[in-house]
């Protein structure tokens, strides 16, 4: 009887553990299909609503820092591309001067050729006259050097009168 009834708990016992293992196997069962439920039904909802556009996927930081040096080389370059074209319109404005001052300098130049040769008509025409001066002295010379010719050839002329009138008077006194 002992030994039934030992066998009768045993087997009591056996089938109490195997109910409470299928039980814990059908609860864990149960709960996986119920998040599994949870998570179709939040699918479900989620796929009535409009979806945002998709985000590009974050960068990671050193890509992100590339782009933003690039960037920033490019505006440099940019810059720096404006500033020469800068100096160059600066430069071509300094050439330009540069050219007017030229003209300036060889407009100048050409004034004092001009002036020059103004001097040199002055000068010659003072030389002109200067010239023509000497040639009036000589002029004036030369016409007291004829009165003076006159005046001996009149000289000369009245001791040759004097002379006759002597021989008229010697040969006067002859007779």
């Amino acid at each position: 009887m002992r030994k039934k009834q030992k066998k009768a708990q045993r087997e009591k016992q056996r089938k109490a553990k195997n109910q409470n293992q299928q039980q814990q196997q059908r609860n864990t069962q149960q709960h996986g299909t119920s998040s599994s439920s949870s998570s179709s039904s939040r699918s479900s909802s989620s796929s009535t609503k409009p979806r945002p556009p998709p985000l590009p996927p974050p960068l990671p930081p050193q890509q992100r820092q590339q782009q933003q040096q690039q960037q920033q080389q490019q505006q440099q370059q940019h810059q720096q591309h404006q500033q020469q074209q800068e100096q160059q319109q600066q430069h071509q404005q300094q050439h330009q001067q540069q050219q007017q001052q030229q003209q300036q300098q060889q407009q100048q130049q050409q004034q004092q050729q001009q002036q020059q040769q103004h001097q040199q008509q002055q000068q010659h025409h003072q030389q002109q006259q200067h010239q023509h001066q000497q040639q009036q002295q000589h002029q004036h010379q030369q016409q007291h050097q004829k009165q003076h010719q006159q005046q001996h050839q009149q000289q000369h002329q009245q001791h040759q009168q004097h002379q006759q009138q002597q021989q008229q008077q010697q040969q006067q006194q002859a007779s």
